[in-house]
């Protein structure tokens, strides 16, 4: 193994333990943020792996977004409880899912683009809440 190759890995694994902790320590509020930044990273690699013509990293970063937004954000949604607003998000998550999909298929940057553009607003909204919420979670406790 080369040393560029065994230093990806060590830093792999070092990622990946410090995301552990922090998904570990999380609250609900800070799980869904690491859900929308751990999306943004993986549209990211998808991006480089594109331009670099690495089409095996490609697939594997825009497969990580999808399973992020469909098991993650959409899945943590409550369509009972949120009526509309929870059922319009499904919609758009869907519909993010599709775009990366298509992304993948046809080496469309455009639709990364568009993925991310529809995301953004909801990672910006989520994040602005964050004090609100975790002035409620404080005194739950």
């Amino acid at each position: 193994m080369s040393p560029n190759a065994r230093a990806r890995q060590f830093a792999g694994a070092y990622h990946h333990v410090g995301v552990q902790a922090q998904v570990a320590t999380a609250t609900p509020h800070g799980l869904v943020a690491l859900l929308f930044e751990g999306f943004f990273a993986a549209v990211a690699r998808a991006r480089g792996a594109m331009r670099h013509g690495d089409m095996a990293l490609k697939g594997q970063a825009i497969g990580h977004a999808v399973r992020i937004v469909d098991e993650g954000l959409k899945a943590a949604l409550n369509i009972e409880a949120g009526g509309k607003l929870a059922a319009d998000l499904a919609d758009l998550y869907a519909y993010v899912a599709l775009r990366l999909t298509q992304a993948n298929l046809r080496n469309d940057e455009t639709a990364l683009d568009e993925a991310c553009s529809l995301i953004t607003p909801l990672h910006e909204a989520w994040m602005a809440i964050a004090d609100e919420v975790g002035h409620v979670h404080a005194a739950a406790l």
